[in-house]
């Protein structure tokens, strides 16, 4: 029996020193977590508490037969506690009726892109909705989730690839507000980013996943994507962006 499975058994039994050191252990973890959110107009400590009963609920919850690691079963937690206080608390908050229109926008998109299999232009959602482009654009943006593209890791003989060092320049800087001379911490950001991509990567289909590999790992052109997948260029375009999209919005 591992020094934490041994901890860990002792401190669900009871054993409130055992769980402080398990506590005390994985702070790090959680101020990883916090620096995704950060300059949301909270304090930094502020968000620190909030994810720290995220971190205690994982270990009291945690359970070594799910053979992951104590991180990845973490990580959700911290984060879900986070969320929940954002959402809980929010400054804007979305009327119903605007959240209402946002469902009714999202579901006449995806209805017109099946049936013409391309984007669905504001006139067409327009006509299938009854809403003027005003009201779409104003549901739209009420109902966008404030997000932000976040690391995300990938390995390729060996080294490792950030998804946000990609899109945006590329090469291997340190991201962007880290501390160069506080490993402990990269690491443990490093780690928080790895279970994200994981993460993200995991609710992508077969074709999706190895899209973003092809375009952002292996840094293969649209038309050499197409070529792999055996589809236009154009419908890489397409996908290409959807999924981007949908990531950024995940995070």
């Amino acid at each position: 029996m591992s020094d934490f499975t041994e901890r860990l058994t002792r401190a669900h039994t009871g054993d409130e020193k055992a769980r402080e050191e398990l506590i005390l252990e994985n702070r790090p973890l959680v101020y990883a977590v916090v620096k995704r959110f950060e300059y949301r107009g909270y304090d930094r400590e502020e968000l620190f508490q909030i994810g720290m009963i995220g971190l205690m609920k994982a270990i009291d919850r945690f359970d070594t037969k799910y053979e992951v690691a104590f991180s990845t079963y973490a990580v959700p937690l911290i984060t879900g506690e986070l969320k929940r206080f954002f959402r809980d608390n929010s400054m804007m908050k979305v009327s119903r009726g605007l959240k209402e229109q946002g469902y009714h926008i999202a579901k006449a998109r995806e209805k017109i892109e099946q049936e013409k299999g391309r984007d669905a232009t504001l006139e067409e959602i327009s006509k299938e909705t009854g809403l003027s482009t005003e009201e779409i654009l104003m549901a739209t943006e009420a109902n966008r989730e404030v997000s932000s593209l976040s690391q995300s890791i990938y390995e390729k003989d060996g080294s490792e690839i950030s998804l946000e060092e990609q899109l945006s320049a590329k090469g291997g800087a340190v991201p962007a507000g880290s501390d160069q001379s506080g490993e402990g911490d990269y690491e443990k950001e490093f780690v928080v980013n790895r279970i994200l991509v994981e993460q993200l990567l995991g609710e992508l289909n077969e074709k999706e996943r190895k899209l973003i590999t092809l375009r952002y790992f292996e840094e293969k052109t649209q038309v050499q994507a197409a070529k792999e997948l055996g589809v236009s260029q154009v419908q890489v375009s397409r996908l290409e962006k959807k999924i981007l999209l949908r990531l950024r919005k995940r995070v």
